[in-house]
């Protein structure tokens, strides 16, 4: 029997996946307007746990999503992560942020394209097709240079993420599907999780850091 925690704070929204086996058994999660993972995080760990009636010593690993995605939310993620990982002695798996998200859509044909904002017009994202193979890898997106288009001219493209109201306003094409207001989840993460588990394809504890694509640029407010 195995148990596998999964940690995701890479966008707004704050929450916990507990997994057992190959059957995710609870979730808890919060998305507000503000980032509030470094208030809410330890507390759902703890509430998760208690739940079902599982103490910390009894879980076998740790998952979390590793980015691309907000510079804070990955970093409280990560911490907990790593942190519990080497308190309990367990593998730390990292599980990409946008893979995860392909992982919300169910498909037959087409590609599947998860969008994270990455601000003013710019989204970071990655191409799969149906059956959440990846077809291209992460990068980040200027949506003015109609970067999807190629995808678009083959078949039908489903997007999905929080950078979804501003990639529909300017891509026109009929073979564009648009999926609203997710995020990601951890209940997404356990399926990959669990298979790094099998394969033993875990983290460096030590050296692990998020996968944030771009340096992290501090702005003053105005």
């Amino acid at each position: 029997m195995t148990y596998i925690l999964n940690i995701e704070t890479a966008t707004k929204n704050c929450s916990v996946a507990l997994g057992k086996d190959d059957t995710v058994i609870d979730v808890i999660e919060y998305t507000g307007e503000g980032y509030s993972h470094a208030e809410k995080l330890h507390v759902f760990i703890q509430e998760i746990l208690q739940k079902n009636q599982l103490k910390a010593k009894q879980l076998d690993a740790v998952a979390v999503s590793k980015g691309p995605g907000s510079y804070t939310g990955l970093r409280i993620g990560v911490s907990a992560a790593k942190g519990l990982a080497y308190t309990l002695g367990i593998p730390l798996i990292g599980i990409s942020t946008l893979q995860s998200l392909a992982e919300k859509v169910k498909i037959e044909a087409g590609y599947i394209i998860p969008l994270i904002d990455a601000r003013r017009m710019e989204v970071y994202s990655a191409v799969y097709n149906h059956d959440h193979q990846l077809i291209r890898a992460v990068q980040a997106d200027l949506l003015e240079e109609n970067p999807f288009q190629n995808y678009l001219d083959e078949k039908p493209v489903f997007f999905i993420g929080d950078a979804v109201e501003k990639t529909k306003k300017i891509t026109i094409d009929s073979h564009a599907r648009f999926i609203n207001k997710v995020y990601p989840s951890a209940k997404e993460l356990h399926k990959l999780a669990f298979q790094k588990f099998l394969n033993q394809s875990f983290e460096d504890i030590a050296y692990f850091e998020p996968f944030y694509l771009k340096d992290f640029i501090v702005t003053r407010k105005k």
